[in-house]
């Protein structure tokens, strides 16, 4: 079960999950996307302002004139004081009569200046109207997408009627964070479509009279004022705050500058709760700063409806290609790609950012990026991990701890079939049948041997680095240069031969001494091409070769007790080891069964060849005359080579001997050419 939640196609319900989760956009996504959103903000460098400036009743101010709220006659001091050609924001809502009776010099001061009054959202409708500025809209008329409160605590009617500009102080929340990052510039209030604060100090500082609001079947889509250039919002009249400004900040007390937006609002302890922000906690009067130098400077921060699908485009896209990177990339590259995607969402969202403003969320693909790339690797990993633990239960005991490991590392040289030009190497146990006599019903004793034999004959193998293919009882198979490189590997099969020969020697020395009959063991050996590589079925397999070299190797290891030779070799293999310094000698031209072409079989002694010259000149004459079929020449030669080579051919001269006889008695073609048609296996 774990190993199937491990497949690679599994990756595809992680990426499903995510897009998933970019297209319902629940809380959590949300709050993960504001905070990479005021990182932005955050990272802004800041921009110095000169034509906003804050107006700040502060503790020097409580200190001069008394407890807050003061009488209006104390706000209209400053006014008076004030330059005329300054604009005046007061974010301070005057829905009551002066406690003080002090209304009429607040008059009498804003008669004199450029004054903008703030209204506030209420549950009850207000009964002011003041100089109010109404909305005009294009589009569909029906469509309402404002904001919709039931009223607005508007200044009394004595102020409004002074007042350059009334709007409304509303900034939104977002949830579930509780920061402002976005206000409305146009709301709906018992009726009418009431301006933002910010907005009507945008129309009084331009010297514009009047607003437009386009309505698209999507909700609003811009808002302009006279003949300006439209500002973009989203469809619900809002506008994203720009909260890198830095604005120079006075006391009411100083004296106020000329020219000048001048933003009033208090800052005395206890007397007014910060607003939270992307960049920090801000007076509501700063916050309004920020939104009227947003909409004065002209810098919208664009966050389009496209932007959600092109989220939803990218997120998809980088999962897809980190998948792709590791699954199909070497380990180092796949790192590295998977890597450049998931830098890649922030890449393409700081470029949007710093050429245009344009917000594209880049946390929630940059996230999921690296969810892919954890889980792809893992799965990888896991399942390599899998592949390299059968590698091991599988080849432990067939190959050299050095071959596992490169297995390990490179399994397709394992997993994909190849047809290869390799050397292939059968053995077989000879004299078992008395050896299981001495043990008789000992059955543990026997195998214990048996098992003993498979050591000793092995150990060259694996020595060599060449492939134990299986065993089959007393007798086994082996392959040189699969999976293994060996440009040798002729050579390497001849001389693995001649050493599990001399191991074999070593393991009759020791069960000899425990009384046990010694035993021997026939091999042939064949080169040629073989399909290499995994074969069984679904439940079950193995690393396995087939081809015609191979079946004509267990054919030539047949043939190994007829012939009296402990190793026979077939020519392909001799001719690939010509220029080494083995003591080959041609024991016969023999068409094996199934084959209708001869195939020339040799044997190799553990002999030094500089040392036989002469035997071997003499075997060559012999082989030659029996060609030729003067087979009396061919017998005598053999019988004065009987004691020769230690006696290891004496087997095989006299079973010749008999050959020869034998051909004496056939009507055999002028042209034959010595090939002999085996009938037996």
């Amino acid at each position: 079960m774990f190993k199937t939640l491990t497949k690679w196609w599994t990756v595809l319900f992680t990426i499903a999950g995510f897009a998933a989760l970019s297209i319902s956009n629940p809380n959590i996504i949300q709050s993960i996307e504001y905070a990479y959103y005021d990182a932005l903000q955050q990272n802004k460098e800041k921009e110095i302002i000169e034509e906003v400036v804050l107006v700040n009743i502060d503790e020097r101010a409580i200190s001069a004139e008394g407890q807050y709220p003061w009488p209006r006659g104390s706000i209209a001091k400053y006014l008076d004081s004030g330059p005329d050609d300054s604009l005046y924001v007061l974010n301070v809502i005057y829905s009551e009569e002066d406690r003080f009776k002090e209304d009429h010099l607040l008059q009498e001061a804003m008669a004199t200046k450029a004054v903008v009054l703030a209204s506030a959202p209420t549950q009850q409708t207000s009964g002011g109207v003041g100089n109010f500025v109404g909305v005009a809209t294009f589009g569909d008329q029906d469509a309402n997408w404002l904001y919709n409160i039931p009223g607005l605590l508007y200044p009394i009617d004595s102020l409004s009627t002074f007042a350059f500009g009334i709007g409304g102080v509303l900034a939104v929340p977002d949830e579930p964070t509780g920061v402002v990052r976005r206000s409305p510039l146009v709301v709906e209030a018992a009726g009418n479509r009431y301006p933002s604060l910010a907005l009507e100090t945008l129309r009084v500082f331009s010297g514009e009279s009047s607003y437009q609001m386009k309505v698209g079947p999507q909700g609003v889509e811009w808002i302009r004022m006279g003949r300006q250039d439209p500002i973009t919002t989203n469809s619900y009249a809002e506008v994203p705050i720009a909260f890198w400004n830095q604005f120079k900040q006075i006391s009411i007390t100083d004296p106020l500058p000329a020219g000048k937006v001048l933003v009033f609002g208090i800052t005395a302890e206890g007397y007014s709760n910060p607003v939270a922000t992307p960049t920090g906690a801000m007076y509501p009067h700063e916050v309004q700063a920020q939104l009227i130098q947003t909409l004065i400077s002209g810098h919208e921060i664009k966050i389009p409806d496209w932007t959600a699908l092109f989220e939803l485009f990218f997120l998809v896209l980088c999962c897809l290609g980190i998948l792709v990177a590791v699954y199909v990339f070497p380990i180092t590259l796949g790192v590295i790609t998977s890597l450049a995607l998931v830098g890649a969402s922030y890449g393409v969202s700081y470029y949007f950012w710093t050429s245009s403003l344009t917000f594209v969320d880049a946390s929630l693909s940059s996230f999921a990026s690296l969810v892919v790339f954890a889980q792809s690797s893992f799965n990888k990993y896991y399942l390599t991990f899998l592949e390299k633990r059968e590698i091991m239960k599988q080849f432990a005991g067939y190959c050299s701890p050095e071959v596992v490991t490169i297995l390990q590392q490179n399994p397709s040289l394992v997993k994909d079939g190849m047809k290869k030009d390799v050397s292939i190497v059968f053995s077989d146990l000879r004299g078992f049948t008395p050896l299981g006599e001495s043990f008789g019903d000992d059955v543990k004793g026997l195998t214990t041997l048996m098992n003993g034999y498979m050591d000793a004959i092995t150990r060259p193998v694996l020595d060599a680095n060449g492939m134990i293919i299986k065993y089959i009882g007393d007798a086994s198979m082996h392959i040189h240069n699969a999976p293994m490189e060996d440009t040798d590997h002729a050579k390497t099969a001849v001389l693995t031969g001649i050493n599990m020969l001399r191991a074999v020697e070593k393991f009759n020395e020791e069960i000899v001494r425990q009384g046990r009959p010694p035993i021997g063991m026939g091999a042939g050996i064949n080169s040629g091409l073989g399909y290499v590589g995994e074969m069984g079925s679904s439940s079950r397999h193995s690393y396995d070769i087939l081809g015609d070299a191979v079946s004509t190797a267990a054919r030539i290891e047949s043939k190994c007790k007829e012939y009296g030779c402990l190793l026979l070799v077939g020519e392909e293999t001799v001719n690939r080891c010509n220029s080494e310094k083995f003591l080959f000698l041609k024991v016969d031209d023999l068409a094996v069964k199934g084959k209708t072409v001869g195939v020339g079989i040799h044997t190799v002694l553990d002999l030094n060849k500089d040392k036989y010259l002469k035997p071997i000149e003499m075997h060559k004459a012999m082989y030659m005359n029996y060609q030729k079929q003067n087979f009396d020449k061919a017998i005598k030669i053999c019988n004065d080579l009987m004691e020769c080579f230690e006696g290891q051919m004496k087997g095989y001269y006299t079973m010749w001997i008999e050959r020869c006889e034998y051909m004496k008695t056939q009507e055999l073609p002028k042209d034959w050419n010595g090939v002999f048609i085996a009938t037996t296996k």
